[in-house]
């Protein structure tokens, strides 16, 4: 069985290196593909070459947000599936509401907890829904 690939897609660049850095070293995951914007989303996801198998998204992003990418995602076929989980530090129980409301499969916050985060991506990975608001 192969590892699991993963895509971020995050605006702040130290954001992006951490959690590259966390994933190919901390723990030994060595795909995750890092977009640096929303722009033109669909058609960057669709040419993949590696279909991850969750997908993280920053929710306040230009000039799609997390909501918008969320929708194109679940819009097409090769992707309705696939897990993916918010990262954002508006865990309010309203905007958490809201996220699952508009189908987020979880929802990390940041700054990520690196103590647990590993016990949480495992979950994810299990299929399981993941509210990690702390």
């Amino acid at each position: 069985m192969s590892a699991p690939t993963f895509l971020y897609v995050e605006n702040d660049p130290l954001s992006r290196e951490v959690m590259k850095t966390l994933f190919t070293r901390g723990l030994g995951y060595p795909t995750i593909t890092l977009f640096e914007s929303s722009a033109n989303f669909a058609c960057r996801l669709q040419a993949l070459v590696q279909k991850p198998d969750v997908i993280f998204l920053d929710i306040h992003m230009e000039p799609l947000d997390g909501f918008a990418m969320l929708e194109l995602t679940r819009e097409n076929e090769d992707f309705r599936f696939t897990q993916v989980v918010a990262l954002t530090a508006s865990v309010m129980n309203e905007e958490v509401r809201r996220l699952r409301e508009a189908g987020f499969d979880g929802v990390i916050a940041k700054p990520i907890n690196y103590d647990i985060f590993p016990s949480v991506l495992e979950r994810i990975l299990n299929g399981e829904e993941v509210w990690n608001i702390k």
